[in-house]
């Protein structure tokens, strides 16, 4: 079960630290910077489950990835330019939870005068079965002073934890899908008292707006982030689903974009080949692998700020499995599926970065909610503040000046397998149509240059999820629309509740 070889990037490592800085040229020297303390390390150790040895547990340094044996030992041929050893906690387990109640399922790899390292990951077995469980994932939270982290606590929180409740005995945990901050890292203790609140395991995923700027090249540019939370990239299990959490943030020390980096891609690889094909894959990340944005716009190809720039690769990785892909990042929602890849793009926390009750494209702020039973993911996005049972809003005749004799729906969690239908006065009159448009709330709250007040450069998205219907004059009207779960909303033209919940000092 143990590595018989080393790996290249292993190799060229630890050849480079035994041959020392003679062997280097010197304009090599000059131009590459210093690399302190750089050692091979070998890390041993064993995963313990209940205090006994733990067989097929996944360890890694986040290049390399070996199981344990039959008494739950293991070995990495590693150095220390990797930053930590991980495992990935295996179904049936708890998530091991730092004081603050974010996962712990790492240490530092720091080697002593030996160059080795030992590392036991003690874990204990659940008390709920895990194959029914729950996943809350919150993007972009992205708090920059003291108001926004008191609306996260005061708004957020709360409603976080009426869900936890709601879900009853069900297996809860959460993942924050980047941009937790907004460039203010000092806040970071904020949002960790928000998790201990909330009461449930959260992973965290790392965002551009959660790096290190002052940072010359990515691999220093999360160092904040994995002070507080480890590895910006991992995989752990729950009941018969397999998760991944990515860094696809690339830094280059003037600008970021949407990339996986060769090591995380060789990790990847390593960690899905243990896993079964056919399986349910979900991966978190935080920049959209694809999006559709650049379309509604009239454009021919994505930004590399808001898309993946080499996501053909991860395809590639993603195409044995049933996978879903989650991110946020452009404050919007949307779903899209390409190679096979179901990709969910969530509407944010913070909406409109904290400027009121909704995102860009009209989705109101809040969290999507995942149910897993089995393989099988069900999914709903939950507004802060409101009912399970808002999942879109209506507009009346006119709202929309482009449409002066429709009525307009947003329906922002809308995939290709909802239905969405209008009735006047009782009588159902059939199916609305999807048209690219700009939602009328988000033109009224942020469209100009004084709004809004808080973020003035904030202003409406073309969106793909608005509905129109032409309606008799005087008529009562209804919109019904049907998930692809058979559950069925229903809403009429008329106040919009996220306004009554804008803060004044919003």
């Amino acid at each position: 079960m143990f590595r018989k070889h080393l790996d290249r990037r292993t190799f060229v490592e630890l050849m480079a630290v035994g041959s020392g800085a003679l062997l280097t040229p010197g304009w090599l020297r000059s131009a590459v910077p210093a690399l302190p303390g750089l050692r091979p390390a070998r890390i041993r150790g064993r995963v313990p489950g209940d205090g006994r040895g733990l067989a097929g547990a996944r360890v890694s340094d986040g290049l390399s990835v070996v199981h344990t044996d039959a008494d739950g030992a293991y070995e990495i041929l590693s150095s220390t330019l990797r930053d930590f050893v991980q495992v990935s906690v295996p179904p049936g387990f708890q998530i091991p939870r730092n004081p603050t109640g974010t996962a712990r399922f790492y240490e530092r790899i720091a080697p002593g005068s030996s160059d080795e390292q030992s590392v036991t990951f003690d874990l204990r077995r659940s008390e709920r079965d895990d194959d029914q469980h729950a996943l809350l994932l919150l993007a972009d939270i992205q708090t920059e002073d003291t108001d926004e982290t008191t609306w996260f606590h005061e708004q957020s929180v709360p409603d976080v934890q009426a869900t936890v409740r709601d879900l009853g005995a069900m297996e809860v945990f959460g993942v924050a899908c980047g941009d937790i901050m907004y460039d203010h890292l000092d806040l970071y203790p904020e949002y960790e008292r928000g998790v201990s609140r909330m009461g449930v395991p959260f992973f965290q995923v790392v965002g551009n707006h959660d790096m290190d700027y002052v940072a010359r090249i990515d691999e220093v540019s999360t160092a904040t982030f994995s002070r507080h939370f480890g590895p910006r990239y991992y995989s752990f299990d729950r009941g018969a689903v397999h998760y991944v959490i990515l860094d696809d943030v690339f830094w280059n020390g003037v600008e970021y974009f949407g990339y996986l980096d060769r090591d995380q891609l060789t990790w990847l690889e390593a960690d899905l080949a243990t896993v079964e094909r056919g399986r349910t894959v979900i991966v978190a990340a935080h920049i959209p692998i694809l999006g559709s944005q650049h379309t509604r716009e009239g454009g021919d190809r994505p930004s590399s700020g808001v898309s993946v720039t080499n996501r053909q690769e991860l395809y590639r990785l993603l195409e044995p499995f049933q996978s879903h892909v989650l991110t946020g990042h452009t404050h919007e929602s949307e779903h899209l599926f390409e190679h096979g890849v179901h990709e969910h793009v969530n509407g944010t926390v913070c909406g409109a970065w904290w400027s009121g009750p909704i995102c860009s494209d009209g989705t109101p702020s809040g969290y999507s909610v995942y149910e897993i039973h089995g393989e099988a993911v069900r999914w709903r996005y939950k507004t802060t503040g409101h009912e399970e049972s808002y999942q879109m809003r209506v507009y009346p005749v006119g709202a929309d000046a482009g449409a002066p004799d429709e009525i307009v729906a947003n329906v922002w969690d809308w995939d290709p397998e909802w239905t969405v239908v209008w009735y006047e006065d009782g009588e159902r009159r059939g199916a609305m149509a999807r048209r690219n448009g700009h939602d009328p709330l988000s033109v009224e709250l942020h469209m100009g240059p004084d709004l809004p007040p808080r973020r003035t450069w904030v202003e409406p998205y073309t969106t793909g999820h608005l509905f129109y219907a032409p309606a008799t004059p005087g008529a009562r009207i209804t919109v019904e629309a049907t998930d692809r779960f058979g559950r069925t909303y229903s809403a009429t033209p008329g106040a919009y509740p996220e306004t009554a919940a804008v803060s004044e000092n919003h």
